[in-house]
């Protein structure tokens, strides 16, 4: 069975996962073409990158875009300024995808599981899910994986981070977003570069959440703006509260053998 919809992890650390093919080559070569696409589309993100500024000074460039690309300037330097999150390159840059996601992620459990696969990367750890650059070849992995007994779900991601090996920028699928959210998502993303533990997918997005929510408290009292009403986080963890529900009680049906 597959679904698909907004992957629930927005970060993806192609950088490391690309760096670890130099190790993992001659020992793993049927990951060669997923290690390629990989490099491929990072690659094509360094290609097809413009500095901000150089956005900001071009005349084409339509007013509404240049607010966006302004604002998160402003969030970018507030960022290191404020936060202490890391003060490099990142999102200093910026790539029209033209089209709605960066990043799809494919995520699999067994059939009668909710325990999901498990991809492994020497410098990345163990993630649950593995990301690709297209969303054909996303549904490909997913068919292969459902071919295979395997529950799937494709999640499209509009943001993800390098963890500092590479300048990430702001992508246009970032900017349909509010500006508490793209101002949010940049100190989330941050957050991964400052604090990264290998194989602790939970940890890592719970911390990242965590500066992300504290972050844009601060950002909005720092630009005169009230606390917001807190009704979308409510939701969130509500939503969350509810899906854990769930898998407990699939969990204990799948035990009962029902």
């Amino acid at each position: 069975m597959t679904r698909r919809g907004k992957s629930p992890y927005p970060s993806f650390s192609i950088r490391l996962i690309a760096f670890s093919a130099v190790s993992l080559l001659l020992s793993a070569c049927t990951n060669l073409g997923y290690y390629v696409h990989v490099t491929h589309g990072e690659g094509e993100l360094l290609l097809h990158r413009r500095a901000i500024d150089k956005v900001l000074h071009d005349p084409a460039t339509p007013p509404g875009l240049a607010a966006r690309l302004e604002l998160s300037q402003r969030a970018r330097r507030f960022a290191s300024q404020a936060l202490g999150l890391p003060d490099n390159r990142s999102y200093t840059y910026y790539v029209d995808l033209h089209r709605p996601f960066v990043v799809w992620n494919v995520f699999a459990t067994p059939r009668f599981s909710v325990q999901a696969v498990q991809h492994c990367f020497p410098f990345a750890g163990c993630v649950a899910y593995r990301g690709w650059f297209s969303e054909a070849r996303a549904d490909a992995d997913a068919a292969r994986q459902r071919a295979r007994g395997e529950d799937v779900y494709v999640g499209g991601v509009p943001a993800y981070s390098t963890l500092g090996w590479f300048a990430d920028p702001i992508l246009s699928s970032m900017l349909r977003w509010d500006n508490d959210e793209l101002a949010s998502t940049i100190f989330h993303e941050l957050a991964h570069q400052l604090i990264y533990a290998k194989g602790d997918t939970a940890f890592n997005e719970s911390f990242a959440t965590f500066v992300q929510r504290e972050g844009l408290r601060e950002w909005r009292a720092s630009r005169g703006l009230p606390p917001t009403d807190g009704k979308a986080q409510a939701m969130d963890e509500g939503f969350t509260r509810l899906v854990l529900d769930l898998r407990d009680r699939l969990k204990k049906l799948y035990a009962s053998g029902e």
